[in-house]
């Protein structure tokens, strides 16, 4: 138990760090893009409608996207530049970050010691494991990007 405290803890900090960082990046973006040619755009009621909307219940949306992949930055980067009030977006954070953090150190925590007892004791099925979790990240990888990429037909369609 005190291997999951102690990894718990340090990747609470490490999230509090990088999604707060992220946070601030997104406020300083919004910053700068409201003093340069973008303000009138940024000043629509429609856009005021919607930072409002983020500011009143994007907390739980922030906190929610820490039990996601790949949605966890943007949100925290969106929570910026739509300036929600730090009185709602630090609990967010500490929420949604210790429940990040809680979940990877028991996970990840097993799943290294499973592979460590598999290369103990059997080497061979151990290396085996991991050339195929290699091969499956590498997979989703191409997936992903070949789904993201336009097809020819949206190339050619684009152009004319």
């Amino acid at each position: 138990m005190g291997d999951v405290l102690l990894t718990a803890g340090a990747l609470y900090v490490i999230v509090l760090l990088r999604a707060g960082g992220t946070f601030a990046v997104g406020w300083l973006t919004a910053a700068g893009a409201r003093r340069s040619r973008f303000a009138g755009r940024i000043s629509s009621a429609k856009f005021g409608r919607a930072e409002r909307a983020i500011q009143r219940w994007g907390a739980p949306v922030v906190a929610v996207s820490f039990l996601t992949v790949g949605f966890q930055t943007a949100a925290n980067f969106l929570a910026g530049t739509l300036r929600m009030p730090l009185s709602r977006y630090l609990p967010a954070l500490f929420v949604g970050g210790a429940a990040w953090a809680l979940m990877y150190a028991t996970a990840g925590l097993a799943v290294f010691k499973v592979l460590g007892r598999l290369f103990a004791e059997r080497t061979a099925l151990g290396v085996f494991a991991v050339a195929v979790l290699c091969l499956v990240m590498c997979g989703v990888v191409v997936y992903r990007r070949r789904r993201s990429a336009p097809s020819t037909g949206e190339i050619v369609a684009e152009e004319s």
